[in-house]
C-alpha cells in the first residue's frame, strides 16, 4: 500500500478470512458507516463450489443513527406545512443518505428509510381529520401520492413508498 502512496488506519482497517464464514455473519468495525455482509453463493452447478461473497452495507449504528435524526424532524408535528414543503425541507438528507450508503447495497436502507414513511404517515393522520384515526386509510392516501407523484421525495424515486389502494 506504501508503494501506491496509501496507509492503513489501524482502527479502520480489519483483514478478515472468510472462507469458513457461515451465511449471514456479519463483520464490522465499529465506529465506521459500513460493515461487511457475508454469504456464500454457487458458482457453477456442474462445479459444486461454494464462493465466499461479500456485500459491503450501512453499519447498523449508521442505521440507528438515521433513524434518530428523521425522528429528530418531528415531521408529525409539522401539521402547517404542505407534503411539498417536507419535500424540499428534506430531500436534499436523504438524497445523501441514499447516494452514500446506498452505493453498493441499497436494499440495506429501506428499513431504515421505513420511518421516514411512517412519519410521513403519522403527517397525515394529524393534517387532515378524515385520516385522523385511520393508520390504513392514512397509508393508503399517501401511496396513491407516491404513484401519482413518484419524483415528490428521494425515496419514492426508487420504489420504496407505502402500499397503494
Amino acid at each position: 500500500m506504501r508503494a501506491c502512496g496509501l496507509e492503513l488506519h489501524p482502527d479502520k482497517t480489519q483483514i478478515v478470512y472468510c472462507k469458513d464464514a457461515d451465511d449471514g455473519v456479519t463483520m464490522s468495525t465499529s465506529g465506521l458507516t459500513s460493515s461487511i455482509y457475508v454469504s456464500s453463493a454457487v458458482v457453477e452447478e456442474s462445479l459444486g463450489e461454494d464462493v465466499c461473497e461479500l456485500q459491503p452495507a450501512m453499519s447498523d449504528q449508521a442505521a440507528k443513527a438515521i433513524r434518530a435524526e428523521i425522528r429528530s424532524w418531528h415531521i408529525g408535528k409539522r401539521s402547517d406545512k404542505t407534503l411539498n414543503d417536507l419535500a424540499h425541507m428534506f430531500n436534499a438528507k436523504v438524497r445523501g443518505w441514499i447516494n452514500y450508503y446506498g452505493a453498493f447495497y441499497r436494499s440495506m436502507l429501506y428499513p431504515t428509510l421505513r420511518q421516514l414513511e411512517h412519519d410521513l404517515v403519522l403527517w397525515a393522520k394529524r393534517k387532515y381529520k378524515r385520516l385522523r384515526r385511520h393508520h390504513i386509510r392514512a397509508i393508503h392516501w399517501l401511496g396513491r401520492i407516491a404513484r401519482r407523484e413518484p419524483h415528490l421525495f428521494e425515496h419514492w424515486k426508487w420504489g420504496l413508498r407505502s402500499p397503494v389502494a
